[in-house]
């Protein structure tokens, strides 16, 4: 009985997350990626563009930039509109205006090892090759292999006009002009310094020091190992001296033809994989 009473108390309150639940208004900008994209760097580069009055931190992430499977519906009523929300999901016909994020999976695979060992999902020695056939096979997420997450949305969605592709790689050459092309996409028409301001902010040194303070305040960190940081080397490539030859393969064996179209070079095959053609297939109902 009390259980139950409870549970009505939370509902009445709205500190419920609303997860799938969540009710979406036509002006809602989705934050989507496959895990260990670069989605967390970018919700920080975000939060410090639309709210340059806050001090963003893993502390308030979740109320600036919400996760439907991690923020309060209280939260999401109380936000001003347009609201962006984060999500990694595999294609959403509901979400109305979208900005994906896509990374090299040679390098997502990597990141992905090193938070399952923080998370204590595996343990520290864990044979990468085994995590490596697990992440084809989409084991290691919920949210679908990472070809099945990335091609539901580039199938769907490339070319659109409510649509935003960005490349982590491309972030992190030159994160001020990728996020000249959020300012946009998000019609703040911030001016440059605004921008330059927002990504200093959100650098990774910064962001390292912010979870050392807030580790504890916040669900991506709080209940993880404190020996491992969750933000790691922010940079891109790493795969090339930490993925041995046969693992690469693996992955590449994969994904040939979606890896070819978004331009990450095949090492362990001939490079001619014909890349898929997106442009035609966009829904034209979203």
């Amino acid at each position: 009985m009390f259980s139950k009473l409870k549970g009505g108390w939370i509902m009445l309150r709205g500190q419920y997350k609303p997860r799938r639940n969540l009710r979406i208004w036509p002006d809602d900008i989705f934050l989507v990626s496959f895990p260990k994209s670069g989605n967390t760097w970018t919700r920080f580069l975000i939060a410090n563009l639309v709210h340059p009055e806050e001090k963003v931190g893993f502390e308030n992430i979740h109320r600036l930039v919400p996760d439907p499977f991690a923020t309060a519906k209280k939260d999401f009523d109380q936000m001003s509109r347009p609201r962006v929300i984060k999500s990694h999901e595999c294609f959403e016909p509901r979400y109305p205006h979208v900005m994906y994020i896509v990374r090299d999976p040679r390098d997502v695979v990597i990141s992905q090892y090193h938070y399952h060992r923080k998370c204590n999902k595996i343990e520290d020695g864990y044979p990468m090759e085994k995590f490596v056939s697990r992440f084809v096979t989409g084991d290691t997420c919920p949210h679908g292999s990472w070809g099945e997450n990335v091609g539901t949305w580039l199938t769907a969605r490339h070319n659109h006009p409510r649509f935003l592709l960005l490349k982590y790689e491309d972030m992190v050459a030159d994160a001020r002009r990728e996020m000249t092309r959020v300012n946009g996409f998000l019609g703040l028409n911030a001016d440059a310094n605004r921008v330059a301001e927002a990504v200093e902010r959100s650098s990774a040194e910064r962001m390292r020091k912010l979870e050392k303070e807030q580790a504890d305040q916040c669900g991506l960190t709080a209940e993880t190992r404190k020996d491992l940081s969750f933000v790691r080397a922010a940079k891109s490539g790493g795969w090339q001296k930490d993925l041995p030859e046969n693992l690469v393969a693996k992955i590449e064996d994969a994904w040939p033809h979606l890896m070819t179209f978004l331009g990450y070079k095949l090492v362990t095959r001939d490079g001619t994989a014909p890349a898929p053609e997106f442009s035609g297939l966009v829904s034209s109902g979203v």
